[in-house]
């Protein structure tokens, strides 16, 4: 037995003796042409090891190695896939005979990366000699599983580490690159917490990154696991503090709370930068987050977004081509405008500080094709340009490039009502749509915010069916077509007194005088008003010119009928009213009554200056044609007398058949009006007579 101890004692000095003194009298071509050999094999890749090779088998198994590097696939360049200044790796031996892994160290010293990618693939997909790929994809469904069993080794990890590594990736057109890159993992064994921390610099920006996993066993096996993730930096700051939760599949849930400074610095980062302008900046968020790899879900109690603020349940999903977005937000108050498409430079306002003609600029709507989405809002404030919407609900679908608002319930200026946006961005040009509805709208305020109008008020009702397409607001404008209706009651068109004009075109039928030198047949200006109780019409819209033929306008005094056309394209205008008076205007009878006359009104000019003023042309049809019912007694169109009426007309240019078209060499603003002619003329004779009436007779010389 004392014979047996000594011999094994030799041979367990032997052993030891040899795993310390050959590695050092070993050349080290011994193993450096299998070891490059084996990893050749393995990865169908030519395989380096162009440094000092340092190989120790006891007390562990260590290698160290220089100047590693791993050739890059045909098509790719000379430059090498993969290269490392320095490999450490260290493996305890006699823990090994009891199935423990006790890795004392795994360092990579300044590893390069360079990750490829053309049309003919990428680099790093290794392929089997035979072309085969060198690792078959698993099998459908056959993914990772968590599960009893799945780690059924022991393991710790002593120094393991990163030291300045590089990762860099081109696909021929973009190129982003990580260098910088630090890395600590501290594993002490499988059971208990594993900690890592690191910090890079990507595209310029340097992040720092922590992450805290209870358990790597408890991970694996599918148990409840504790983790924590935190990242800093200029881009975006976060904390994550949950768990992974228990079952086969991957999922998630825990408190967060994630700042982002800038959305359009971290959209460019990553290589989708946002279309120009001064918004989408700052976005913070504290709540739950719930999810799994392809799908997180989101119930914030904080959420914000530049200077907006609220609530919100949102889920984001992955998996498809697009980020989809669906869930509901609460917003105390919204305004939209800060994210509307920009208004070109050479769109300014005109001198006056009225409005601007449309800009053809193009409109950018790049930015519906970013996500999908199905949200439904809930705004106690919507602010859209200078229109002002409060208690809004609704809908918004976003679905390739398509948006379709349903505001299912809106308070806009005193009245209720619904609406339908569409914004399409599909075809070849975007193309856009409206149908609304509105219940007891003060139009005053409305029409001031939304077109800029304010010469109407009243409460009333509206019904607009818009559609346009066009990449600028010129060519929406040239485009528009559509109908609508209004009823409001109880308003006034500022701007003129059509009661006071009567007055004034009466006085000059009567020959009396004007109240002062000053006064025109039609009172006009920003402090004249004509009140109504009733005032209803309908349009139609083709090609951005608007036709009205059908408005009538009722008051205690007056009854207005009215017809015209606006030109959106041209920002002008032509339009005609029709009052009758159907009262005695100044509550008595007498010559002053105009009941039998119509004086018409006529509005016409760009937007920015509008005229307002008597038709003359009309009014002196009115009176010749009352003139000559009287002189011939009738006004039965099939009698000769008719005949011979309408034959006057036609003669002196008044007939309904006449139009305004100006003969050869001749401009519509230059040829004299034959019917101003005709009425400044009939007043005129009518005026002389009087005066010759009152004139005292002179006495006869003979």
């Amino acid at each position: 037995m004392k014979r047996l101890g000594l011999a094994l004692g030799l041979i367990i000095v032997l052993f030891v003796a040899a795993a310390l003194i050959l590695p050092s009298v070993i050349p080290t071509s011994t193993y450096r042409e299998p070891v490059e050999t084996a990893a050749r094999d393995a990865l169908n890749r030519e395989v380096s090891l162009g440094g000092d090779i340092a190989l120790q088998i006891f007390p562990q198994l260590q290698i160290r190695a220089s100047d590693v590097s791993i050739a890059n696939a045909d098509g790719f360049g000379e430059e090498a896939f993969a290269e490392m200044r320095e490999m450490r790796v260290g493996v305890r031996l006699i823990p090994l005979l009891s199935r423990r892994v006790e890795i004392t160290e795994f360092v990579l010293v300044e590893p390069t990366i360079r990750l490829a990618q053309n049309r003919r693939g990428n680099n790093w997909t290794f392929t089997a000699p035979d072309g085969g790929e060198a690792a078959p994809a698993p099998a459908a469904g056959g993914g990772f599983v968590r599960g009893d069993g799945a780690l059924p080794i022991e393991a710790s990890f002593g120094d393991v580490r990163i030291e300045n590594g590089a990762l860099h990736f081109t696909d021929g057109s973009d190129t982003r690159s990580i260098t910088g890159l630090d890395l600590n993992v501290a594993l002490p064994s499988l059971d208990t917490e594993t900690r890592l921390t690191g910090a890079l610099n990507a595209d310029g920006e340097s992040l720092s990154f922590t992450a805290n996993i209870g358990s790597i066993r408890d991970f694996f096996e599918g148990r409840e696991t504790p983790v924590t993730l935190g990242l800093g930096g200029n881009l975006a700051r976060l904390s994550f503090d949950g768990r992974i939760l228990a079952g086969e599949a991957v999922a998630y849930e825990g408190e967060i709370d994630a700042n982002i400074p800038s959305l359009r610095a971290l959209a460019a980062f990553a290589g989708s930068p946002l279309p120009a302008g001064d918004n989408l900046e700052a976005f913070r968020t504290v709540g739950t987050l719930r999810g799994t790899p392809g799908e997180l879900a989101l119930q914030a109690r904080t959420l914000s977004l530049d200077a907006i603020s609220g609530a919100a349940d949102l889920t984001v999903n992955l998996t498809g081509d697009r980020p989809r977005l669906t869930g509901g937000l609460e917003l105390a108050e919204l305004d939209v405008n800060p994210y509307l498409p920009a208004v070109a430079e050479t769109q300014q306002p005109t001198s006056s500080g009225g409005i601007p003609p449309w800009s053809e600029a193009p409109i950018d709507l790049a930015g519906l094709g970013i996500v999908d989405a199905d949200l439904r809002l809930t705004v106690g404030r919507l602010q859209f340009q200078a229109i002002e919407v409060t208690d809004a609900r609704l809908r918004a679908r976003l679905t390739n490039s398509r948006l379709e608002v349903m505001l299912e319930n809106i308070g806009l200026y005193e009245g209720q009502g619904s609406a339908t946006i569409v914004a399409n961005n599909r075809g070849r040009r975007p193309s856009f749509s409206l149908v609304a509805g509105l219940d007891g709208l003060d139009a005053g305020p409305f029409l001031e915010a939304a077109a800029g109008f304010d010469k109407l008020l009243g409460t009333g009702d509206l019904s607009l069916e818009l559609a346009a397409a066009g990449d600028s607001q010129a060519a929406i404008m040239n485009s528009l077509d559509g109908s609508g209706d209004f009823s409001f009651a109880d308003g006034a068109i500022v701007g003129i007194n059509v009661a006071e004009t009567i007055r004034n075109v009466s006085r000059l039928v009567s020959g009396g005088d004007t109240e002062s030198e000053d006064d025109d047949a039609a009172r006009t200006g920003e402090q004249q008003t004509t009140d109504f109780s009733s005032l209803t019409g309908s349009f139609s819209i083709v090609d951005g010119q608007i036709a009205q033929r059908d408005l009538l306008m009722l008051s205690p005094l007056l009854r207005i009928e009215g017809a015209g056309s606006v030109n959106l394209p041209a920002q002008s205008l032509d339009y005609r009213l029709r009052p009758r008076a159907v009262a005695s205007i100044e509550g008595q009878g007498g010559n002053r009554d105009l009941q039998g006359i119509t004086v018409p009104i006529r509005l016409r000019g760009g937007f920015n200056n509008v005229s307002v003023g008597v038709d003359t042309e009309a009014v002196g049809q009115a009176l010749l044609q009352g003139a000559l019912n009287n002189a011939l007694g009738s006004d039965d169109a099939t009698s000769p007398r008719d005949a011979l009426r309408d034959g006057l007309l036609n003669a002196i240019g008044l007939s309904d058949e006449s139009d305004d078209e100006p003969v050869d060499g001749e401009t519509t603003e230059s040829r004299p009006d034959p019917a101003e002619q005709f009425l400044r003329g009939l007043l005129n004779q009518r005026r002389g007579q009087d005066e010759d009436q009152d004139e005292p007779p002179t006495d006869d010389p003979q």
